[in-house]
Order: C-alpha cells, then sequence, then structure tokens
C-alpha cells in the first residue's frame, strides 16, 4: 500500500486479490488452469505464475525474489485474499491491484510488465515489476527498511514483510511454488529453448521474402503455421501442422518469459479463440517474430507487441519430445 497512512494499515493489512484469473495465457494474465494452485493446498505455498513474476521483477531490479513474494503476501495472499479492491475497484483506503498501490504511486510507477500495451493495476503481470520498481526508487535493497516505509508509512508493516522474506528465503522456491503435475516447474525454470533454438531460426530467416500462400509448407512459400512447423522440422523436431494443434501442443509461458526460438500466437482472424488462434510467429528476440503473415506478403520480420496476443509456447520444452529420425527432417 505505498504512501498509505500507518492507521489504514491495521484495518487493512492482508487486503487482497482474487485468486488468479490465470486460466489461459491472454494479455495480461499470466499462466494456464494447469498450473493454478491446487485445491486444498497450504495458503503458504506461493501460485506459480506470481512466483515466476516474482523471480524476473526481482532479477531485472536488482532486489530478492523473496522481498516482492513477502509484500505480495502481506497485500494480498499472492491474490488470495478476501478484501474488497484487488480484482476491481478500491479498498477503504483508495488502494487497488494485488500489490496495493494508490493511484497516485500506480501513475508514477506503474508498469506495462506483459507487453500487451496496457499498464493493469490488478494484473499481477503488471503490478509485480511495477513494486519492484517502486522498492528500487526507494533504496532497495541497500536501504530495505526505508523502502519499505515508503511503500507503507508503518513500522509494524516492515517488520511483518521482513520476517516473511526471511521466511521465503530460508526455505527456497523449490518448496513454494504450488505445482501440478502438468506444470513446468514454476515457469521461470522452464528448459530453455536450447540447442534447437538456433537451427529453428536460421531456417526460418533462410525463407525472408518467399511468398505467403494458404496451406502451403515449403519450400518455395508458406502460410503462417506452415513456416513454424517447417523451421521446427530443420531442427529434427516435430510439431502440430497448424497454429491451434501448435497452440494446444504447448507447453505455455507466461507473457514476457518468451525467449528465442519459442512459437508466439493471436487471437485475431474469423473463427479465431483461446483454443484456435488465427496466426503465429516464430519469437527471435527484442519483441520481434519472424512470420508469414497473410495473402499478398512475404515471409517478413516484424513486431509482435501491442498486436492480439494470445501466448507464447516453447516446443522444445516437452519432457518426451518427440524427434524426427536423422535424415527425415527434410
Amino acid at each position: 500500500m505505498p504512501l498509505m497512512i500507518g492507521a489504514a494499515v491495521g484495518m487493512l493489512g492482508l487486503v487482497a486479490v482474487i485468486a488468479a484469473t490465470l486460466g489461459a495465457i491472454l494479455p495480461g494474465s499470466g499462466t494456464e488452469a494447469a498450473c493454478q494452485p491446487t485445491p486444498g493446498r497450504s495458503s503458504a505455498k506461493i501460485p506459480a505464475s506470481y512466483l515466476a513474476l516474482y523471480h524476473r521483477a526481482g532479477r531485472e531490479n536488482g532486489i530478492g525474489w523473496h522481498l516482492l513474494a513477502a509484500v505480495g503476501k502481506v497485500e494480498s495472499d499472492h491474490g488470495r485474499g478476501p478484501g474488497p479492491g484487488i480484482s476491481a475497484g478500491r479498498n477503504l483506503a483508495g488502494a487497488a491491484g494485488p500489490m496495493q498501490f494508490m493511484p497516485g504511486t500506480w501513475a508514477a510507477f506503474g508498469v506495462d510488465g506483459n507487453h500487451d500495451g496496457r499498464t493493469d493495476i490488478y494484473d499481477p503481470a503488471d503490478a509485480i515489476p511495477a513494486a519492484a520498481r517502486y522498492l528500487k526508487h526507494n533504496g532497495a535493497p541497500e536501504r530495505t527498511r526505508t523502502a519499505l516505509y515508503q511503500y507503507n508509512h508503518s513500522r509494524s508493516y516492515v517488520e511483518k514483510v521482513l520476517r516473511q522474506a526471511r521466511t521465503y528465503a530460508h526455505h527456497g522456491p523449490a518448496k513454494l511454488g504450488a505445482q501440478s503435475a502438468g506444470c513446468a516447474d514454476a515457469f521461470s525454470s522452464m528448459t530453455p529453448p536450447g540447442k534447437a533454438a538456433p537451427t529453428v531460426i536460421a531456417f526460418a530467416r533462410a525463407q525472408l521474402g518467399k511468398p505467403y500462400k494458404w496451406g502451403a509448407a515449403g519450400p518455395q512459400a508458406f502460410d503462417c503455421s506452415g513456416l513454424t512447423y517447417a523451421a521446427y522440422r530443420a531442427a529434427a523436431i516435430s510439431i502440430p501442422r497448424v497454429s491451434g494443434d501448435q497452440w494446444r501442443h504447448g507447453p505455455r509461458l507466461p507473457n514476457g518469459h518468451e525467449q528465442p526460438g519459442d512459437l508466439v500466437f493471436f487471437n485475431n482472424g474469423p473463427g479465431t479463440s483461446t483454443r484456435n488462434p488465427g496466426h503465429v510467429g516464430l519469437v527471435i528476440g527484442n519483441g520481434k517474430m519472424i512470420a508469414a503473415p497473410h495473402s499478398g506478403t512475404v515471409v517478413q520480420v516484424q513486431s509482435y507487441r501491442r498486436r492480439a496476443l494470445l501466448g507464447f509456447t516453447r516446443p522444445t520444452a516437452h519432457q518426451r519430445a518427440e524427434r524426427i529420425p536423422q535424415g527425415a527432417a527434410r
């Protein structure tokens, strides 16, 4: 509750967020249903989606993940608390979102953490990096107590957060991440694209300038999913042929955690949905992708930001990735 007066703290210390609306990787969500906390698990567990966001924001701002997680725990129990003003509206003191920002502070420090074109106080993908930015601005990690006091003008609040941070640091993330059987190990530790990525990207680059043709997967023309399909075949990895099946093939990862070699999907065009994306491209870094856009265009490099982004997948992260027998990749 940045800049909140101490008197409000006792009443609002554990005000909180809706259980994360993280069922699918949509702009502003951050994980999929398979990675939500298992019902009945201890409230001490950190949801995998939040844990990944704490780690990323901590790395980017030079702040310990456990400090950010402690703020998130005290403010909202990582989006699971029952209080008002978390998923919509404001609490009695005027604070909002999972990290409980006041309007003026959010206006100054809000972040578009998932690059969806919005700065959403209620979206943990935006609120968590904003909290890291605000703490760093106020002196963390060198002057952590000062930074926490600026976040909430209460000495008891500062001590409560520090106690929680010590607990998280002692147990470590492995014991805290709420994971399900089908979920990658807290997205931040998901298997990276690895050795296949350079081959996949090199193949796609070699196709630049070739025309779009619906239903084509090379060698002289491509549609969007035909290009990604052929690029992965060049690395001896089999993925489904069409974009909807490629999306469902997964595994999915939160916006902002993509790496070169991952696939990026878009919810646009007739008949598209969260289960049937209308377009796919190959991530090459810095918000760019190689894609075959539509009829009348050619394979080209484009930005994937500020579009109808559905999410990302990492085909190489399958534990039993189906590899094409050597010599059959062409």
